[in-house]
Order: structure tokens, then sequence, then C-alpha cells
């Protein structure tokens, strides 16, 4: 059996996007292909990162409309995604809580994950959730 495909960035941007006008509807194509199943595909959590960077800074995607773009992908049984549930997870607290980064809801979706309530860390931001404790060093 041969390895899988590792799908990247630029091909959910562009299917995301629809803004190239030959990238984006190679990328959709291929994502229909993959939404109905015909391969599998392996990505990283890194690829839903800077997913969610390049929506929302250079495309202005709200944080519900990249939450919406992105679940039916990340959702689908052929796509190889680790941790997808503290991705999934980390998306649902990436719309609930705005003034938090997408890194930063990665972070508290990972320590939920691992049973952990404290963090240290200088950034006030996290005192909005009181199921963290916060230390400063």
């Amino acid at each position: 059996m041969s390895a899988l495909p590792f799908i990247d960035t630029s091909i959910f941007v562009r299917h995301l996007a629809g803004d190239h006008p030959d990238h984006s509807p190679r990328a959709t194509a291929y994502v229909l292909q993959l939404q109905a199943g015909e391969f599998s595909v392996r990505t990283a959590n890194t690829v839903v990162f800077e997913t969610v960077f390049v929506s929302e800074r250079f495309y202005r995607r709200t944080r519900e409309q990249i939450r919406a773009a992105l679940l039916p992908l990340l959702t689908l049984s052929n796509m190889v995604l680790p941790e997808r549930d503290q991705i999934i997870a980390t998306l649902n607290l990436y719309v609930a809580h705005p003034p938090l980064w997408f890194a930063d809801c990665y972070h508290v979706a990972l320590m939920k994950h691992l049973d952990l309530s404290e963090i240290v860390t200088y950034d006030q931001g996290f005192d909005r959730l009181p199921e963290l404790i916060r230390i400063e060093s």
C-alpha cells in the first residue's frame, strides 16, 4: 500500500476562497472527489492553523465562516488528521472566545484533553475562561 498524499494549505485556501481562476476550480474539484470518498489524504494541524490564519487575515472571513467552511473537511473519515478532536474543539473555542487567537484556543483544547487547569502565562485573555487558572511566573 502506498503512503497517503499530504494535502497542503493552498488546496484548502483556494477551494474556500474561490479567487484564483485556475487553482480554485481545480482545488474544489479535488475536494469534491475527497468528499465523495474517491481517495484518502493526510494533513497536519499546522495546515489547519495556516488555513485559519490566511482566511482570517487575508480574506477577512469571520470566525463563524471559517469554522463552517473547515468542519465539513476536517471531519471526513478519509482525511487523516492528528489530534482531530482537539482541532475541532479549537475551532469551537475560537468561535466562542473571540479575544483569543486560534493558537491560544488550541492550547486550551489541548489542556482540556490533558485534564490540565493551570496555565503559566502573562496573557490575560485566558482570564476569560473560568475553567483555567492563570499563573504568572
